[in-house]
């Protein structure tokens, strides 16, 4: 079996090295973080660099397989095919020991890789630019070149390991430490994170639990955080369609109030917990929330009859009629 992976191995890494990339590497030299959340199994990779959109060149996962943060003098080939390596068997270590072994620039190279199991990787080229450095942990990576100064890995590692909440919560800590030691020589200008399921289902629109970047922007990680939490009551409004398409009116009113906590100044919000007000016969509860939505904008009082036609609002021709005369 062992052999057999090994000859896979070098088959996928002849052919990634037959398509040569070396005529168009970006020089996203930055720091990021590969981890896993040991209790539900979700892996996360997250990056911030002073470069334009890093997390289209840096950051890959794969749901039930693992993530990848490929930075420095970039191959960005490191990210699809190190996920192939280690889906079809091989450690974080084996991957990256293959696609090293066999790159002519992997002094200039550095990967932190974690898969399914937690198992971690990392490779700082010797010829990345000073101050590189990489530290591992239980369950993640932390890689980071061209810092101002060397305390960031060493920084990240101890906000990851120290921090509690979700992967998400501890991952962007990690980053945040980073910028306490003052992160990219050059400054700063975009960020991402991606997390994934531990287990795949098959359903990439279920495995892919956050994908959130912000391309070009003077405070990323400040902006990251910020979407971060509208993910966060997105989710909560998007369970609470769930349940209101199930009839569960009390279940979905639970969750779109969860939402309208976290980013209460939205109007769409207010207006989803307002109906699910409605269908549980709470009209006088509901009814001054929808005026306070109507006098901003009409369009969400004309959407009442729309949605008593999809029966996603159940109230009288009499309650309607009075809806719309607020």
């Amino acid at each position: 079996m062992k052999k057999a992976l090994l000859l896979l191995s070098i088959f996928l890494v002849q052919t990634i090295y037959s398509q040569s990339y070396k005529k168009s590497e970006p020089f996203t030299h930055t720091y990021s973080i590969v981890a896993r959340d040991s209790v539900t199994g979700e892996m996360g990779v997250a990056v911030q660099s002073h470069w334009f959109s890093v997390g289209t060149t840096v950051a890959y996962g794969e749901a039930g397989v693992g993530v990848v943060a490929t930075q420095s003098l970039v191959n960005p080939m490191y990210g699809p095919k190190g996920l192939a390596l280690m889906k079809q068997g091989l450690s974080a270590q084996q991957a990256l020991d293959a696609l090293t072994q066999n790159d002519s620039g992997q002094m200039y190279r550095q990967v932190g890789m974690l898969n399914a199991k937690g198992e971690v990787a990392a490779h700082t080229g010797s010829d990345c630019i000073d101050m590189a450095g990489d530290r591992q942990g239980k369950n993640f990576s932390v890689q980071a070149n061209m810092m101002l100064n060397n305390t960031v890995w060493d920084a990240m590692a101890t906000a990851f390991e120290t921090t509690k909440g979700t992967l998400a919560e501890r991952i962007l800590a990690s980053l945040k430490a980073a910028e306490n030691e003052k992160g990219d020589i050059r400054g700063k200008q975009s960020a991402a994170i991606l997390i994934v399921s531990g287990t795949a289902t098959g359903n990439s629109w279920e495995d892919r639990l956050m994908d959130l970047r912000v391309e070009d922007h003077e405070n990323p990680l400040e902006e990251l955080e910020r979407l971060m939490k509208i993910h966060k009551a997105y989710d909560y409004m998007n369970k609470g369609d769930l349940a209101m398409e199930d009839g569960d009116s009390k279940e979905a009113e639970h969750l779109y109030l969860q939402a309208q906590n976290l980013f209460p100044e939205n109007l769409e919000m207010k207006y989803w917990y307002a109906v699910n007000l409605l269908n549980n016969k709470e009209f006088d509860k509901a009814s001054p929330i929808l005026k306070s939505i109507f006098k901003e904008d009409t369009n969400w009082q004309l959407l009442l009859p729309r949605l008593v036609k999809s029966k996603l609002l159940v109230i009288s021709e009499k309650d309607l009629k009075r809806l719309m005369k607020l």
